[in-house]
C-alpha cells in the first residue's frame, strides 16, 4: 500500500511487519520483579543475573508458537508499575541494566525475532527528576502544566482547581504528571527516547495512551525518527474513535483494534454475532487504509479464557490470525492462563 494510494502523508509501513506475529510479555510481571517495592528494599537479588536475562529462555518458546516478534511492557526505570517512569534512557534497576537490554536484543537478533519496546511518553511519574525540577520552579516548568495551564486539553488532562493537584495528570491519577507536548523540549525529548532504544537493537514502539496525545505532537515526532530508522514501524495505542483519521494525522503505522478485540469476545460470551458481523465489515474497510494490530489479549484486559473459557479463546484465536492484521498473542493466554482486570 503506498501513502498515495490512500491519500495519507505517513510513508509506507516497513515489509517486515507484513509476516510478523507479536508475542506480547509485560517484564516486571513475567520475571518476578516487585511491583511495588517497599522503600529502601533491595531491586536487585544480590549476586544473582539480572532479572532481564530470565527472558531469554522463554524465545526460543515463542519462536516455537509461531511468533517473530516479542512485544515488551515497560522495561524503563520507574517507581512502582511501569507507566510512572522515572528515566527514559535507562533500564529499571529492577530488570537489569544497559547490558541486560543489550544481551537481550541480540538473542532476539540471533533468533530472527523483531523487538517492540513500549514508549511512555505522554506521562512520567511523579519521581521523575524532571518534574521535581519543574515543581522546584526551574525551567524544566515548560515540560509540564502547572496551575491555570494546567487543564485538560481533551487528550488525558485535568483541571488543576482548589482540590487538584496543581498540575496536569494523566486521566486523573496524580502520580502521573502529563506532559506538555505543545512543548518543543517534548518533542525533542520524545525522538531522543525513540532514537536512543531503536540505535540500541530496538526494532518498534508501542506508543502508550497515544490517543491521549493530538496527533500533530506524533506527527511532528516520527519523520525525525524515521529519518534515521526508517525500517522501523509504530503502533499507536487508541481505544475508540476515528482509528484511520488518528493514523493519517499522527503518521503512526497503525492502532490497535479494540473494537474488534470487543466484538471477537463478546460474541463468544454472549453467542450473538451480529456486532462481530459488523465489526468485521468496518475492519475489512480500515484494511483500505492501514493494517490494524489485532489482539484477544494485553496487559490492561481481562484474559480472554476468563471471559470465554478455554474453548472460546481458542476460537477467539482462529478468529485473531485468520482476519487481516499485525496479531499479538499475550504471554499466557495461548495455554489459557485466567485474570481477571480490576479497577484497583
Amino acid at each position: 500500500m503506498t501513502s498515495e494510494s490512500t491519500g495519507m502523508s505517513r510513508s509506507a509501513a516497513p515489509a517486515w511487519i507484513d509476516h510478523t506475529i507479536w508475542w506480547q510479555v509485560y517484564p516486571l510481571g513475567a520475571i518476578g520483579a516487585p511491583i511495588r517495592p517497599e522503600p529502601g528494599a533491595p531491586l536487585t537479588e544480590p549476586g544473582a543475573p539480572a532479572r532481564l536475562d530470565r527472558l531469554e529462555p522463554w524465545l526460543d518458546y515463542a519462536v516455537e508458537l509461531g511468533a517473530n516478534g516479542l512485544s515488551l511492557g515497560p522495561i524503563f526505570a520507574s517507581s512502582t508499575h511501569g507507566y510512572d517512569t522515572t528515566d527514559h534512557l535507562r533500564i529499571d534497576p529492577r530488570l537489569g541494566d544497559d547490558a541486560a537490554f543489550d544481551r537481550l536484543a541480540e538473542a532476539c537478533r540471533t533468533r530472527g525475532l523483531a523487538l517492540m519496546l513500549d514508549g511512555v511518553l505522554g506521562h512520567v511519574g511523579t519521581e521523575h527528576p524532571l518534574f521535581r525540577a519543574a515543581c522546584a520552579g526551574g525551567e524544566e516548568r515548560g515540560l509540564f502544566r502547572f496551575d491555570d495551564a494546567a487543564v485538560g486539553d481533551g487528550a488525558g488532562g485535568n483541571d488543576a482547581g482548589p482540590s487538584g493537584p496543581g498540575y496536569a495528570t494523566f486521566e486523573g491519577h496524580e502520580s502521573l504528571a502529563a506532559l506538555n507536548h505543545d512543548s518543543a523540549e517534548v518533542r525533542d525529548l520524545a525522538v531522543r527516547v525513540l532514537t536512543h532504544w531503536l540505535d540500541r537493537g530496538a526494532s518498534a514502539w508501542r506508543l502508550d495512551a497515544a490517543y491521549a496525545v493530538a496527533p500533530a505532537f506524533w506527527a511532528s515526532v516520527l519523520p525525525a525518527v524515521r529519518e534515521r530508522h526508517p525500517d522501523a514501524w509504530f503502533m499507536g495505542e487508541v481505544i475508540h474513535g476515528d482509528y484511520a483519521g488518528f493514523v493519517e494525522a499522527s503518521t503512526v503505522d497503525t492502532v490497535t483494534q479494540y473494537e474488534l478485540w470487543k466484538a471477537t469476545w463478546s460474541s463468544l460470551a454472549d453467542v450473538n454475532f451480529y456486532e462481530l458481523d459488523w465489526c468485521l465489515k468496518r475492519h475489512n474497510e480500515l484494511l483500505d487504509r492501514f493494517v490494524p494490530a489485532t489482539f484477544v489479549g494485553n496487559h490492561d484486559v481481562t484474559r480472554i479464557a476468563s471471559k470465554v473459557g478455554a474453548g472460546g479463546a481458542a476460537l477467539a484465536v482462529v478468529l485473531l490470525m485468520t482476519v487481516g492484521g499485525v496479531p499479538s498473542v499475550y504471554y499466557g493466554d495461548e495455554q489459557a492462563f485466567r485474570g481477571v482486570k480490576t479497577e484497583t
